[in-house]
């Protein structure tokens, strides 16, 4: 039995396969690059930023000091993007840190981290989707157009119509805002979110119509997303006051700033999903550790460049909300620039979910290909040449969770079950280092062993720098997943029924 469990797929066979994928590869260096890079900068730049620094009632804020909480985080991600881009250039099968582990660990060890790709993409679109939503919601109340309370919000979240006819949920704020008054106002309880839903649904079907295209609408959007972030900066630092909102730099020491971190670690979650198009990249090997490197760096100077601004330009309250950016420049009079980030993000913010959703897509598809889940899930279509079965799956599901649960919920389940995948992944590299130091690779994390080690311990403190709830959810998910590899994967594995160990 522990044979069965710990088989692995040998790095012959895996190229192998990547030879004879039925995907098409057409994506090169720029393609890569723009799916790394709009796949980082979204949500956690533009939502959860304000958080972060602030706090929420159950996290301490990282205050201004949330500038080192991105380098921390950024850190991390480093380590863990030069353990991906080795493994890219040794494997470019599309399973990501799934396949690495297959060869690595064995069998039950890559069911273990595929179960969590599945949890760390599937919340991730979700959290996405909300945050969106937020926005587009924001936007089209301001120009008069007010959803209902029950398709607003996530399910089961009581709505209050204010007088001015916008729907909210009933917080602490909106009560201490209203008084007594708010009992006279019409409530209702939300159904759904409906714009989290339907932004999840257009974006499921480009990624089913073909990778090319999907590729294509992402570099236009990244473009302007770019152009966004130089805009704020750009009408931000003149208001930069550190002297007067830089004191306290940090107000809750050490330990807000990695509570920020853990937080704001979302912001980097999806340039591991890059490694998930090896089978539709032209030259995998060179192209990937290129694509994935150069987008966190170029990513995290400009979160590092955000955050110093933004804690830099307003008190810490102004930042309490799900759009930060936006609250700041109009509390320094920059309201037309505001009204421009918020289009330009609600515009572009879906890239977010196009590369996460994408991510997942793919690893379903790997997965089912190995046998641990219905061969449904790898069919490909003719015409697109797209997993089209599992893009479907996946959209439908993401959108009805994306539709009735909570986006604080959803980013601490995605950033738990990042960091996790990146320990594996850098456990990983030191042991083929030593078991198969022969294999030919096109790309070497330098000094493996400090990178590999700083990469487990950072990421390490991170996940225990994140709530006890939001463990108990972790186990419990990865607890149904080892139920569902001995009811299924481990009798149709087709490592198994080949008999290669």
């Amino acid at each position: 039995m522990t044979n069965q469990l710990l088989r692995k797929k040998s790095l012959e066979l895996l190229r192998q396969e990547s030879e004879d994928s039925s995907l098409k590869r057409s994506l090169g260096v720029f393609d890569l690059t723009m799916l790394g890079i709009g796949a980082i900068i979204g949500t956690g730049i533009f939502v959860l930023t304000g958080e972060a620094a602030a706090g929420t009632d159950h996290a301490l804020g990282a205050g201004p000091a949330l500038t080192i909480s991105f380098v921390v985080t950024g850190l991390a991600c480093l380590f863990a993007a030069l353990c991906y881009a080795e493994f890219a250039s040794m494997i470019p099968i599309s399973g990501s840190a799934y396949t690495y582990s297959y060869s690595s660990f064995g069998e039950i060890f890559a069911w273990i981290i595929g179960w969590d790709l599945i949890l760390e993409y599937a919340v991730g679109n979700v959290a996405v989707a909300i945050g969106w939503s937020g926005y587009f919601k924001n936007l089209v109340d301001g120009f008069g157009i007010h959803l209902p309370g029950y398709l607003s919000a996530a399910t089961g979240t009581p709505m209050v119509e204010l007088p001015s006819g916008l729907w909210v949920p009933i917080s602490p704020a909106v009560e201490a805002t209203y008084g007594a008054t708010l009992a006279t106002f019409p409530t209702e309880t939300a159904l759904i979110n409906l714009p989290a839903f339907l932004i999840t649904i257009a974006i499921s079907t480009l990624l089913y119509i073909g990778i090319q295209e999907s590729a294509r609408v992402n570099a236009i959007l990244v473009i302007i997303k770019l152009a966004l972030v130089g805009i704020f900066l750009f009408y931000g630092i003149p208001h930069f006051a550190p002297t007067t909102y830089w004191e306290p730099f940090a107000p809750n020491g050490w330990k807000g700033i990695m509570t920020g971190a853990a937080l704001v670690f979302f912001a980097y979650v999806g340039f591991d999903a890059v490694s998930t198009t090896s089978e539709e990249a032209r030259n995998p090997q060179r192209d990937l550790p290129i694509a994935m490197i150069g987008a966190l760096v170029i990513c995290t100077l400009l979160y590092i460049a955000v955050a110093a601004v933004l804690t830099g330009m307003v008190p810490l309250s102004v930042l309490a909300n799900e759009k930060p950016v936006a609250e700041a420049l109009v509390s320094v009079g920059e309201n037309n620039v505001a009204l421009l980030i918020a289009i330009g993000v609600t515009l572009t913010m879906p890239t977010v979910l196009l590369v996460m959703q994408l991510g997942q897509i793919r690893i379903l598809y790997t997965m089912s290909r190995d046998g641990l889940l219905s061969e449904k899930l790898s069919r490909v279509h003719r015409r697109f040449a797209t997993p089209s079965f599992a893009t479907v799956i996946v959209g439908l599901f993401v959108a009805l969770l994306a539709g009735t649960i909570d986006i604080s919920v959803a980013a601490e389940l995605t950033n738990i079950g990042t960091l996790f995948a990146f320990v594996l992944v850098a456990i990983g590299i030191w042991i083929l280092r030593v078991r198969r130091p022969d294999a030919p690779r096109k790309f070497r994390a330098p000094a493996y062993q400090v990178v590999c080690s700083l990469c487990i311990l950072i990421c390490t403190s991170l996940m225990l720098a994140l709530p006890l709830v939001t463990w108990v959810r972790f186990l419990a998910w990865m607890g149904l997943g080892v139920l569902v590899y001995f009811a299924y994967g481990v009798r149709h594995s087709k490592l198994a029924r080949t008999g290669e160990l």
